[in-house]
C-alpha cells in the first residue's frame, strides 16, 4: 500500500536520537500536569458549547471521614468515564460537591465534644452553635476529599455549595412545596421505624439487619373460658404488656377450637381475643403468636388487618413507658432481662431455645430499631409502584444484573416514605402551623426558609386571621435522602440554569442526557429515591444510564470497617506509587458491578506498565511521523488491522458497557504483549534501515505504523491514565491528548492480513523459544539453519528474516525439518534436525 510522494531520504548512517529526553516516567510529572491543566482550564465546562450535553450525577460523598481506597477508586472510575465521553464529542459536566446534610456529622460532633444534640437544640442559640460545629467539621473533612480526587487527576468541577448551601436547600424546599400543593405529601401519626439513639424516624431504606444470638422463650398463657394452658414462643417478652391478640394460622387444625375465645396476658392479667391470621407460621414456636404493638412490621399489619387498637409501651428514647407497668423507665434490653426474671419467678417459662435471628438496626449508629407511633410528614410512594417499575425498565443499567435489585426493592415497599426527621443539621421543612386554627402554612418557593429561627412570611394566618405570633415554625428537617435525591436535577440546572436544564431533560427525548454512577449498596436509597422524586416532579426517568459498581474490599475480600481495623488509606499509596498506578488498579481490579479487592501488587504492575509505555514512546520518538511518502508492508497491515479491532472492542466496552476493566486489560495486553513484544522487534531493523535493506518508502511505512499505533494507544489509555498519556502526547505530537478525539478504525486497514495476527505472533514466539533452547541470544544471527515458510506466510518472510537473523525460504522443508508452527519449519543445513547446531544440542550449548 503506497501513500503520497516520497520524501527526502535519510543520509547513510543517520543517527536516530529519541526526542523524549527523560529516560523514565516520574510521578513528579503528575504535579506539573495538574498545574498545567488548571492553567489551561482544560476541563472547564461551558454550558453554551454546541454538541450533546451529558451530566454525570457524581455521587455527593458524605464528608464524615476520609475515603478508603475503594471510595477513591470509585471516583477515579467516574473520571475515566467522563474523559471517554469528552473524547467522543460530548460536552460533559461532572460536578463534585459534598452531601453535607444528615445525621453522621451530628453523631460525630456529639462524640467529639461529649454533648447531646437534642439538649443543645432546646434553645435557638444552642441549636445555632451545634450547627456551626457541624459545618466546621464538614469543612475539614471535605478538604481532605478534594485533595484526594484532585491528586488522582479527576476532571471534576468543584462546586463549593454542597447540599447544605442556601442554594441547594432552596431547591429542596421548592420541590417539597410543589409536591405538598399537589397533595403528594401529608402529615399523619402512624407507626414508623424509630432509632432511639438518633431520636428520629427512619425510612425502610435506612434499616440494616444484624445477626444476633438470642433466646426464644416459650411462655405459659391461660385461656379464659377453659382455663387450659397454652404456650406462646417469643423473642420479645418485654412486649407482653403490649399484647393485643393471640393468633394462629387458619390452616392450623391444632387451634381451631380456640377461635373466638380469649387469652389472659401473663403478669398483666388482662384478656385479648384469640383470632386467625395467615401471617402466623405453624412451624414457628408452637404456632400460636402474640400480636404486640410492635414486635415487628408483621405485628403492624396484623393489628391493622384485625382492627385492633394498638398499645405502644416503648418511648421514643428507647425506654418503657407507664403502660409497661413494673418495667417503666427501663431501656428495652434491660426490660427484657427483667421480664424474663419475673416470668421465671412465677414459673411461666416452660423452656427457652438459643436461636440466631436478624435484628433491624439503624444504618448510621447500629442501634436496634423500634416501631413507635410518631407524627411525621410522609411522601406518597406506594401508589407510584407500577409506574416506577415502567420507568426503571426504560433506563440503561450497566451491568444489567443490578436492575433487578431496584425492581425488587420497589416491590418490597409496604409504607409511604416518612420524610421528616427530628434532627437538626439538614434542610428545614418550610411549614408554619397556626396554633389557633391548626392550619399548615407553606410559603412561596424562591428562597431558603428556616422556620425554627426566622419570622413567618405572613403578617396573619391566611385561614383564620390569627396574628403572626400564633404561627409556629416547624423545627424538624428533611430526611437527607429527600435532599440528595434531587442531585441530578441540581447538577442539570433545575431552577438555576433553565437553558442547560432544557438541554439535559429535553422535551423531545424520553430519556434525559444524564448518567448516574454509584455503588451497589445505595440502590435502594439514592437511586430509588432519585427515580421516585424525578418522576413525581417531571414525569420522566431520572437517568439515561445507571452505572453500578461493587464494593471496595480489603486484600482478604472483607468490607473495610473501623471495627475490623482494615480501612486502607489511599494517600500513602498514592504518595508512594503516584496517581497513575492507583488509577490502573482502580480500572483493573474487577469487572463493572463486581466487588473489587485492593491489591498492592496491581499497583506495582501499573507502575511497571508506565515504565514500559514510556520506553515504547521514547523509542518511537526517535523517528519522524510521516504524513506521506510511505508504503505499508503486509506486516504493518497485520498490526494496523489488529489495532482496528482493538479500537472497536475498547470503544464498545467504554461506551456501550461503561466499563473500564476490560479496556485496561485489553490495552495493557496489546501494548506490552503485541505492540512492544512483537511489532517493535519486527520493524526495528526497517525503522533504522542503516544498511539500506529496505526502501525509503518501506522505512517510512514502519515510522508511520509505529506512530499510528502509539497515537491510538495513548488516546485509548487517556481516560484511565491521564497523566502519562498527556505527558507523552505533548512531547510527541505537541498538544494535550485530552483535546483529541477517541480513535476510530480505518477501513483501509481491514484487510485479509488482519486475520493473520495470531499466526504471526505464534511463529514469532516459536522462533524465540527455539533460539533460547538452542543457546542463541535473541539478537544473535542463526547460522547453519534455514527457516521454511508456507506460501501463506510468504508476505512476512523478509521481516522475520531480518528480525531473527536467519535465512528464510518459501517452499517445502526437508524431511529432517522441525515444525515450529503450522506453515513454518526449521532445518539444519548439514542434514541434521532443528534440534542440532554444529553437532551440539541446545541443552549442551546452554550448559556450555
Amino acid at each position: 500500500m503506497r501513500c503520497g510522494s516520497v520524501g527526502a531520504k535519510p543520509s547513510s548512517g543517520q543517527s536516530f536520537l529519541p526526542r523524549i529526553k527523560e529516560k523514565r516516567w516520574s510521578k513528579e510529572l503528575e504535579k506539573e500536569l495538574l498545574e498545567k491543566w488548571s492553567e489551561e482550564r482544560l476541563y472547564e465546562f461551558d454550558p453554551d458549547r454546541e454538541g450533546p450535553v451529558l451530566v454525570i450525577d457524581t455521587p455527593p460523598p458524605y464528608p464524615s471521614g476520609k475515603w478508603h481506597v475503594g471510595g477513591a477508586a470509585h471516583y477515579a472510575q467516574i473520571d475515566m468515564i467522563a474523559r471517554y465521553f469528552r473524547m467522543k464529542g460530548w460536552n460533559v459536566f461532572v460536578p463534585w460537591y459534598a452531601d453535607r446534610n444528615g445525621l453522621p456529622v451530628e453523631v460525630t460532633i456529639e462524640k467529639k465534644y461529649n454533648i447531646l444534640a437534642h439538649e443543645m437544640a432546646k434553645t435557638k442559640e444552642g441549636r445555632k452553635k451545634f450547627l456551626e460545629l457541624c459545618s466546621q467539621e464538614l469543612d475539614r473533612v471535605e478538604e481532605e476529599l478534594v485533595r484526594i480526587w484532585r491528586g488522582l487527576g479527576c476532571s471534576f468541577t468543584y462546586i463549593r455549595n454542597g447540599t447544605d448551601s442556601p442554594e441547594y436547600r432552596r431547591i429542596t424546599q421548592a420541590t417539597f412545596i410543589e409536591l405538598w400543593r399537589r397533595g403528594l405529601i401529608y402529615e399523619d401519626e402512624r407507626p414508623v421505624n424509630w432509632c432511639p439513639r438518633c431520636r428520629t424516624s427512619l425510612s425502610e431504606a435506612e434499616i440494616e439487619h444484624r445477626e444476633e444470638d438470642s433466646y426464644l422463650y416459650y411462655v405459659k398463657w391461660r385461656v379464659k373460658e377453659t382455663g387450659e394452658e397454652i404456650l406462646i414462643a417469643t423473642t420479645r417478652p418485654e412486649l407482653i404488656g403490649a399484647a393485643r391478640a393471640v393468633v394462629y394460622n387458619p390452616e392450623d387444625e391444632r387451634y381451631k377450637r380456640l377461635k373466638g375465645l380469649h387469652a389472659i396476658v401473663p403478669i398483666y392479667e388482662y384478656e385479648v381475643p384469640i383470632l386467625e391470621h395467615p401471617a402466623a407460621k405453624p412451624d414457628f414456636g408452637t404456632g400460636l403468636v402474640m400480636v404486640s404493638s410492635y414486635g415487628d412490621w408483621t405485628d403492624v399489619q396484623m393489628i391493622k388487618d384485625l382492627g385492633l387498637e394498638p398499645k405502644v409501651i416503648i418511648n421514643q428514647d428507647g425506654t418503657m413507658n407507664e403502660k409497661a407497668g413494673f418495667l417503666k423507665g427501663l431501656p428495652v434490653r434491660e426490660a427484657r432481662r427483667r421480664m424474663v426474671e419475673e416470668l421465671e419467678k412465677r414459673g411461666l417459662i416452660a423452656k427457652k431455645e438459643l436461636i440466631r435471628h436478624s435484628v433491624p438496626v439503624c444504618w448510621r449508629c447500629k442501634t436496634p430499631v423500634e416501631i413507635v407511633h410518631v407524627r411525621e410528614y410522609f411522601l406518597k410512594q406506594l401508589e407510584f409502584q407500577d409506574k416506577l417499575r415502567e420507568i426503571v425498565k426504560k433506563m440503561h443499567f450497566k451491568p444489567e444484573k443490578h436492575r433487578q435489585k431496584l425492581l425488587d426493592w420497589i416491590d418490597s415497599l409496604k409504607m409511604d416514605w416518612p420524610i421528616s426527621r427530628t434532627r437538626y443539621y439538614g434542610t428545614e421543612i418550610p411549614i408554619w402551623t397556626c396554633r389557633r386554627c391548626g392550619a399548615k402554612l407553606v410559603p412561596e418557593p424562591g428562597r431558603y426558609y428556616r422556620p425554627w429561627l426566622e419570622e413567618p412570611p405572613w403578617e396573619r394566618c391566611p385561614r383564620c386571621g390569627a396574628p403572626r405570633s400564633e404561627l409556629e415554625g416547624e423545627t424538624r428537617v428533611f430526611d437527607t435522602w429527600f435532599d440528595s435525591s434531587i442531585s441530578v436535577l441540581y447538577a442539570s440546572g433545575y431552577m438555576r440554569n433553565l437553558k442547560l436544564f432544557e438541554r439535559v431533560f429535553s422535551r423531545d427525548e424520553e430519556l434525559p442526557y444524564t448518567l448516574r454512577p454509584q455503588g451497589v449498596d445505595i440502590i435502594r436509597t439514592w437511586l430509588y429515591f432519585s427515580v421516585l422524586r424525578v418522576y413525581q416532579l417531571l414525569g420522566k426517568p431520572a437517568f439515561r444510564w445507571v452505572r453500578v459498581t461493587g464494593m471496595g474490599l480489603d486484600p482478604k475480600g472483607r468490607a473495610m470497617h473501623k471495627s475490623l481495623g482494615n480501612v486502607i488509606d489511599p494517600e500513602p499509596y498514592i504518595e508512594a506509587y503516584g496517581a497513575e498506578p492507583f488509577r490502573f488498579w482502580a480500572a483493573a481490579a474487577a469487572r463493572l458491578g463486581d466487588d473489587y479487592r485492593f491489591s498492592e501488587q496491581t499497583l506495582k504492575t501499573g507502575k511497571l506498565f508506565l515504565t514500559k509505555l514510556w520506553n515504547i514512546a521514547r523509542f518511537v520518538s526517535s523517528f519522524p511521523r510521516p504524513t506521506d511518502g510511505y508504503r505499508l508492508r503486509p506486516i504493518d497491515l497485520v498490526f494496523l488491522g489488529a489495532l482496528n479491532n482493538l479500537i472497536r472492542r475498547v470503544d464498545h466496552y467504554y461506551g456501550e458497557e461503561l466499563d473500564v476493566h476490560q479496556p485496561v486489560n485489553e490495552l495493557y495486553n496489546f501494548t506490552w504483549n503485541i505492540f512492544a513484544a512483537h511489532y517493535l522487534e519486527l520493524v526495528k531493523t526497517r525503522a533504522y534501515n542503516r544498511e539500506g535493506e529496505f526502501s525509503e518508502e518501506e522505512q517510512r511505512g514502519a515510522w508511520f505504523t509505529l506512530h499510528t499505533i502509539l497515537d491510538a494507544l495513548l488516546r485509548m489509555l487517556a481516560p484511565i491514565l491521564p497523566f502519562i498519556t498527556d505527558a507523552l502526547y505533548r512531547r510527541l505530537y505537541g498538544d494535550s491528548v485530552h483535546r483529541q478525539k477517541f480513535p476510530e478504525p480505518n477501513p483501509e486497514w481491514d484487510t485479509a492480513y488482519a486475520k493473520m495476527l495470531d499466526k504471526v505472533l505464534q511463529l514469532n514466539s516459536a522462533l524465540w523459544t527455539w533460539k533460547r533452547s538452542h543457546g542463541y541470544k535473541l539478537s544473535q544471527k542463526v547460522e547453519g539453519y534455514k527457516l521454511y515458510l508456507s506460501k501463506e506466510m510468504e508476505p512476512f518472510a523478509k521481516d522475520l528474516e531480518y528480525m531473527h537473523r536467519i535465512e528464510t525460504v518459501v517452499g517445502e522443508p526437508p524431511e529432517t525439518a522441525e515444525k515450529l508452527t503450522e506453515g513454518a519449519y526449521i532445518a539444519g543445513l548439514r542434514g541434521g534436525t532443528g534440534a542440532q547446531r554444529g553437532g551440539m544440542t541446545g541443552a549442551e550449548q546452554l550448559n556450555r
